[in-house]
This record gives structure tokens, C-alpha cells and sequence, in this order.
């Protein structure tokens, strides 16, 4: 189907390679137990709905975050009352997610010096 030129469609962007666990992390420290479905969508709705997040990527990374220790997970009934595996940040979780906190800041930091940097700062 071709797009009309008048209308205007955002693209969603995949979440980058490396930040999904992040934000798992972060969501669940805000909001505590959450299924995975949940956690996808409140990811997409904090990044005002600019990120996808397919489940061929959400799983894989909660197994591996599971495996770590960094969450564990529990079978309980949804808000529609379908079965589903709740996720909660451990404390090994906890301290996984303040390392990782630090670190992006500081690759921010780093980044945000390029993208300041002009011609005359470098003379």
C-alpha cells in the first residue's frame, strides 16, 4: 500500500542493541512485578511510542536477566485474567541497574563533548 503524500506516518524504531536490558530494569524497579507484555508497552509508552519492542527480542533478553539473577519471575494471572510469567528486579538486579545507570551517564557525557565540539575547540 502506498502512503499518500499528505499523510504522515512516524516509523518506530527498534530499541538498540545493548539498552532493552536497561530499560527492563528500570521499568521494573518503577513499577515492581510486571508481565512481559507490560513491560514491552510501558517501554514503548515512556519512549512516546518512537521504540518497538517485539517480543522475539523482549524474551530473550528476560530469560538471560533471569539466568543472571538480575530477575526473577512468578506465573500469576493478568488484568485479563490470562496466565503470564510476572517479572521483579533482584537486589543483584537492584545493584546491576545503578552500574549500568553510571556507565550510559557517562558515555553521555562523553558523546554530548562530540556533539558540542566545533572547528575553533579544536585549534
Amino acid at each position: 500500500m502506498k502512503e499518500k503524500p499528505e499523510e504522515k506516518t512516524e516509523m518506530k524504531s527498534d530499541v538498540q542493541q545493548g539498552t532493552l536490558a536497561l530499560m527492563i530494569l528500570k521499568t521494573l524497579e518503577v513499577l515492581g512485578p510486571v508481565h512481559g507484555y507490560g513491560i514491552a508497552r510501558r517501554i514503548e509508552q515512556i519512549s512516546g511510542e518512537l521504540l518497538a519492542v517485539n517480543q522475539g527480542t523482549l524474551y530473550p533478553v528476560l530469560l538471560r536477566l533471569e539466568q543472571e539473577g538480575a530477575i526473577s519471575s512468578k506465573w500469576g494471572a493478568s488484568e485479563n485474567n490470562r496466565r503470564a510469567r510476572f517479572y521483579q528486579l533482584t537486589r543483584a538486579g537492584r545493584k546491576l541497574l545503578q552500574a549500568e545507570t553510571r556507565e550510559w551517564k557517562q558515555t553521555e557525557a562523553i558523546l554530548s563533548r562530540f556533539f558540542e565540539l566545533k572547528p575553533e575547540d579544536l585549534r
